[in-house]
């Protein structure tokens, strides 16, 4: 016979955890206004200063170019403007924030610095272009940027499983695109993820040379297991295998990447790209995501970076998340790639050392907190 106390019981906190869970879901994290950066006296100056207002909350959509244009096209297409690309999602709006925050606080002409920030546009989780492009607006009330809608269905159906879940989002492939997603006036753009800070001028690495006609730079690592990075399927097969041939091929994080988008649309490198996703569909020639395909195409012909410029890896590996130290060497981004989130693990009061350098960025309000 069950016990109608133990029945009772066991109901309210089911009941509780239901209401608990409702109300969680539906109260958005509600983010400060960070503090307003001014160029230092020697920044280049943006010819049309009306050109530096931001682009209106309810005009995020592409489809809406020529008024937004109006608003933007000067700065954008002004030599002065340093270019950061980044996506936008709900998931990792917190940590967009503190990238954000890191970038203009360490700039000497934060003023300078134009955002073009790609935002799914399915938004099915309420965290849609409207929604980021709100909280976004109101932490950066005097922010230059613009958002882009991207179409999952543009790469839906080029993508295959992964070893994280999280590396199926499609928004984790626009990168891929983000020479049709900018304006053609856009020539370089810095592209960063989200999990990340800088601690240096973000002017130094969008100035990073890109010689002898390479399409982008980014910091090379090849003391890693390079062929890793494929399965057998692929290093088996001749005519796959020989794609590395008279290449210098070494593994770089896509994460950190200064584009010259010149190159990119004239050398038509979305559709090589979408060419081995195609492969990837036929055989499995890969297991992680958005990053082989890049491997693929640019590995061994990319410009070099000082690997300060992406202290990677400290969210630790991709299956049990342990904490991770510095790679030796002096540090201009600390970027928090792999399974753990800094802010994730400081709100399970569990962080690794090195959450200490992102919490400072943490732009998030305290539950129940007031304005003053």
């Amino acid at each position: 016979m069950k016990n109608p106390l133990l029945l009772s019981l066991t109901s309210h906190v089911l009941l509780l955890t239901i209401i608990t869970t409702t109300c969680l879901a539906i109260i958005p994290q509600q983010f400060r206004e960070a503090p307003k950066f001014y160029n230092s006296p020697n920044c280049p100056s943006i010819s049309d200063h009306d050109a530096t207002t931001t682009t209106s909350n309810n005009n995020f959509n592409n489809d809406d170019d020529d008024n937004n244009t109006t608003k933007t096209g000067k700065f954008v297409c002004s030599a002065a403007a340093v270019h950061v690309a980044m996506t936008l999602d709900s998931a990792y709006l917190r940590g967009s924030m503190a990238a954000i925050l890191s970038i203009l606080q360490h700039t000497s002409c934060p003023q300078n610095v134009f955002f073009h920030f790609v935002a799914s546009a399915a938004g099915g989780d309420g965290g849609g272009e409207s929604a980021v492009g709100g909280a976004l607006a109101a932490s950066f009330p005097y922010l230059n940027f613009r958002i882009y809608s991207f179409r999952d269905s543009a790469v839906a159906g080029l993508i295959s499983t992964s070893i994280r879940s999280a590396l199926d989002c499609p928004l984790n492939y626009a990168r891929s695109y983000l020479a049709d997603l900018l304006p053609p006036c856009v020539r370089r753009v810095v592209y960063l993820d989200s999990d990340l800070v800088l601690v240096d001028d973000i002017a130094r690495l969008a100035a990073t040379p890109l010689g002898g006609g390479a399409v982008l730079a980014a910091p090379e690592y090849c003391n890693a297991n390079f062929t890793s990075y494929f399965t057998a399927a692929f290093w088996s097969n001749p005519s796959l295998s020989l794609t590395f041939a008279n290449r210098r091929a070494c593994y770089f994080n896509t994460g950190v990447m200064v584009i010259d988008l010149e190159r990119w649309r004239r050398g038509g490198y979305t559709a090589r790209i979408e060419d081995w996703m195609e492969l990837q569909k036929k055989m499995r020639i890969y297991e992680l995501g958005s990053l082989p395909p890049f491997l693929l195409v640019f590995a061994g012909n990319i410009a070099p970076v000082d690997h300060k410029w992406n202290q990677h890896g400290l969210g630790g590996d991709n299956f049990r998340g342990l904490c991770r130290n510095l790679h030796p060497g002096p540090v201009s981004l600390l970027h928090w790639s792999g399974k753990g989130k800094p802010w994730a693990r400081l709100d399970a009061s569990r962080p690794c050392p090195l959450d200490a350098l992102w919490a400072p960025y943490d732009l998030l309000k305290p539950p129940f907190s007031f304005d003053s």
